[in-house]
């Protein structure tokens, strides 16, 4: 990128040309590199199987907006290369972004996808619509393809408080992809990720339109709990060293993650019931 200034020190005339809102459209002028997917692969890597992964995602609808859980391991092949990795985010003040795939690439592409949101807020001095957010990040998402076709494929799950609904009793709304940049929105909830079969079918026999934010994270610990039982890529509630669930809301108060201690009490609360009642 060095190579690409002014040896008198000016800077390039995307940098001082009033240009684009979009920032992933400035960095590929500036420094394409830098984008989640860019990077050139060696010849012959089985990346999939050298670099961790991380699942799985889940997203409910609630009354008063959305919520979202993600556990905490990662897998690299047969081994479990983290237990404590945090897979769901702030995307800006009222949505909220969960990543499932190749984690360093997810981590990246998560972190991009903020930049962009802020990048257009200060350049057009308003925020992108919730449609709009969903959008730029099929955007990025679409920009990962080649990295995805090699085996470095990433899948995420954005959901958010909608400022002007066109329907008011539903004020969450969550919106899922595929490696392709498609972009779905989905009703009620939705899960992304190796164990997201089963935690969708948990939540199909226990989600009701109009939930309350309480009880939407209840039924997403169980949902991942669910997940964890059957799917060996998908870590449960660790009681013994204290990793639970990684649990946040977006709500018309902005965002929120819950507290250690918030989370330990519903997840030790599940494990409990189902130290009662192993089949839920």
């Amino acid at each position: 990128m060095a190579a690409a200034f002014d040896p008198s020190g000016r800077l390039p005339d995307y940098f001082t040309n009033s240009g684009t809102s979009s920032f992933t459209q400035f960095l590929s002028q500036a420094a394409p590199e830098l984008l989640p997917g860019r990077r050139p692969l060696p010849p012959g890597l089985a990346a999939a199987d050298v670099a961790p992964h991380g699942t799985t995602i889940v997203a409910l609808a609630t009354n008063e907006g959305v919520v979202m859980a993600g556990d905490r391991r990662a897998t690299m092949g047969n081994l479990i290369a983290s237990r404590d990795i945090e897979k769901v985010h702030p995307a800006d003040a009222y949505s909220l972004i969960g990543i499932a795939g190749t984690a360093g690439i997810g981590i990246e592409l998560m972190r991009v996808f903020q930049v962009e949101l802020e990048h257009y807020e200060k350049i057009e001095g308003i925020a992108l619509s919730l449609d709009g957010k969903a959008n730029r990040l099929a955007g990025i998402v679409r920009g990962n393809l080649g990295a995805a076709m090699q085996g470095l494929a990433v899948v995420p799950l954005f959901a958010g408080f909608d400022l002007s609904p066109s329907d008011p009793a539903r004020p969450g709304r969550i919106f899922s992809f595929d490696v392709a940049g498609g972009l779905y929105e989905e009703t009620g909830y939705d899960a992304v990720g190796s164990g997201s079969l089963f935690a969708k079918s948990a939540l199909k026999k226990r989600y009701r339109a109009g939930v309350s934010t309480a009880d939407a994270i209840v039924l997403a610990v169980e949902a991942l709990y669910d997940a964890a039982d059957d799917d060996t890529a998908t870590g449960g509630p660790d009681v013994t060293r204290k990793i639970y669930p990684v649990v946040m809301t977006a709500t018309a108060d902005s965002t929120h993650r819950l507290t250690e201690d918030e989370i330990s009490a519903v997840a030790e609360a599940v494990v409990q019931r189902r130290m009662e009642n192993p089949g839920g």
